[in-house]
């Protein structure tokens, strides 16, 4: 059984809870849970990843020194962190800021107001964990979230996986700056090309790597790729060396040591549709993707291939 998101509460021991806080905590559902040392929410906060962590003014320096702790590291450094104070004082407030806190609740703010600015601190920490960090695209849990909408609201669509070909070789003979740079490249055309002639029904998600989602409605499939293909052929060239592009290779080596061509990079698009098929599940429509996105790989140049295929019992 899945156990329920955790607010965490550092106090010193005996420190009531404030009543405000442990109802909003309630109403979302929240397991609310009273620490008293440091060192077990900077290890509930390593092992679980709690929904909120708020920390008591009462906590005073100790509870600074875990809110710098829990911020300077990147994987609890998400946790959204809220102090809760029973006075306010400017130079107080601006003193947890400084430490890393995210929000600071204090008296001068409504009852109302207060657990208002708990419900936007979690949905604005929700927002930056979802989006991929280098490219601000959407991220995996996004990218399953948009394509279940779609299956739920029965939607017709397109899923379309977009693999760069070549890319770690490029990686390799110039920088992982320059990998980036064009990972970056990419990630604006896509946007830009589906967002631009798809303004209404377009998404596009980052897996992760060079590896990207985007979905259509199906009857703008073969235009839109169309349109990135050819954009994507036309800008990458740039990113080589005159004597690379002019070539239109250059020579890696194999694990062996072994010089051989490595061609200039090139997009691999694999598309599934519901069209023909009956997915129920996000993960049906990944698998799919992923083996049409593999073939696509072994055809020369950059293309798009879409399944065509059907369930045994749809319709001809």
């Amino acid at each position: 059984m899945r156990t329920r998101p955790t607010v965490l509460y550092f106090a010193p021991a005996g420190h009531p809870a404030p009543d405000l806080v442990s109802a909003w905590a309630d109403g979302k559902g929240f397991q609310f849970t009273h620490v008293s040392g440091r060192a077990e929410v900077e290890m509930a906060a390593i092992r679980s990843l709690p929904a909120l962590i708020v920390v008591a003014e009462d906590a005073g320096d100790e509870g600074m020194e875990l809110c710098r702790a829990l911020k300077d590291d990147p994987y609890t450094g998400i946790i959204p962190l809220a102090v809760f104070t029973t006075r306010h004082a400017a130079d107080n407030t601006g003193a947890w800021f400084e430490a890393g806190a995210d929000e600071v609740l204090s008296p001068v703010f409504e009852p109302d107001e207060q657990r208002s600015r708990l419900d936007v601190l979690l949905a604005r920490t929700q927002t930056g964990v979802s989006v991929h960090p280098s490219t601000r695209l959407a991220g995996t849990t996004e990218i399953e979230r948009e394509i279940r909408v779609r299956l739920d609201s029965r939607q017709q669509f397109a899923v379309c996986y977009a693999d760069l070909d070549h890319f770690k070789e490029y990686n390799d003979r110039y920088s992982y700056y320059d990998g980036d740079r064009v990972i970056y490249i990419v990630s604006r055309m896509l946007r830009d090309v589906v967002k631009g002639m798809c303004p209404d029904d377009g998404f596009v998600g980052h897996i992760g790597g060079d590896d990207f989602i985007f979905i259509l409605p199906i009857d703008a499939v073969s235009r839109i790729c169309n349109e990135i293909i050819g954009v994507f052929d036309t800008l990458i060239p740039f990113q080589y060396s005159e004597q690379d592009r002019r070539a239109g290779y250059f020579f890696g080596k194999d694990r062996r040591g072994q010089l051989y061509r490595v061609p200039l990079m090139t997009l691999s698009i694999g598309i599934v549709t519901n069209e023909r098929r009956q997915f129920m599940h996000p993960a049906q429509v990944s698998g799919l993707a992923t083996e049409m996105k593999s073939y696509a790989k072994t055809l020369p140049g950059s293309i798009f291939v879409v399944d065509r295929r059907q369930d045994a019992d749809s319709d001809t």
